[in-house]
């Protein structure tokens, strides 16, 4: 089983910056591909940017060049830097992980509880 604790999330004008974090915790073999998500009002959750345990990286059109995902694979923690932030930003962000629970297991997927960014204009 894997908890996931996102944090960092908060009320930003545009133009400004956020850093997001999430760390995995619980009993688990390893930490898969890690994942941010956004949830707007009335919208569905949208992928923003990926990261494998590799460290190779991938993002929506929308925020290239703006945002950036890394991980500290030791501390099973991945974020995301947000610059430039507009207020089409604005959403809910999860935080998703595949996690292997033991050796030779099927992948899990977990998710974090959200954390709320709002980029006033």
């Amino acid at each position: 089983q894997v908890q996931l604790v996102e944090s960092g999330g908060g009320l930003v004008q545009a133009g400004g910056s956020l850093r997001l974090s999430c760390a995995a915790s619980g009993n688990f073999f390893r930490i898969n591909a890690m994942a941010w998500y956004r949830q707007a009002p009335g919208k569905q959750r949208d992928l923003v940017a990926v990261i494998t345990s590799g460290g190779i990286t991938n993002y929506a059109d929308s925020v290239k060049g703006r945002f950036t995902i890394s991980r500290d694979n030791a501390k099973n923690t991945v974020y995301l830097q947000m610059n430039s932030l507009k207020p089409e930003d604005t959403a809910v962000y999860y935080c998703k992980c595949n996690a292997d629970v033991y050796s030779g297991s099927p992948q899990y997927v977990y998710w974090g509880q959200g954390t709320q960014v709002t980029v006033s204009s």
